[in-house]
């Protein structure tokens, strides 16, 4: 599946970028790419929704969601066949469906 993502749209995200301070988001890209929460998983106690875009090359699914499905309890894994990263907005309206299905249920 390839979505064109708008022209308005990379703009705004740039626009956002120039914002931020250097520093707070080198420390942020640190912190996400780091941490390692594996062990605090297993504490959840209420059910949970995961849900990966097939494709995601930000964010593997190999290495993230897949393993997180493993280790959180009582959770529903949803992949979004062929969605890349960024579902909220490739993705919008199958997103919304899925997250009011889960809230639902």
């Amino acid at each position: 599946m390839s979505k064109i993502i708008s022209i308005p749209l990379l703009d705004y995200y740039r626009m956002l970028c120039s914002f931020s301070f250097p520093r707070a988001t080198l420390k942020c890209a640190i912190s996400f790419s780091s941490t390692d929460f594996r062990s605090e998983m297993s504490a959840g106690n209420v059910t949970t929704l995961i849900i990966h875009g097939e494709e995601d090359k930000t964010v593997p699914i190999e290495i993230a969601s897949e393993i997180t499905a493993k280790l959180v309890p009582d959770n529903k894994f949803i992949v979004s066949e062929g969605a890349p990263h960024g579902l909220f907005y490739i993705e919008k309206d199958k997103l919304n469906k899925d997250l009011i299905e889960f809230l639902n249920s």
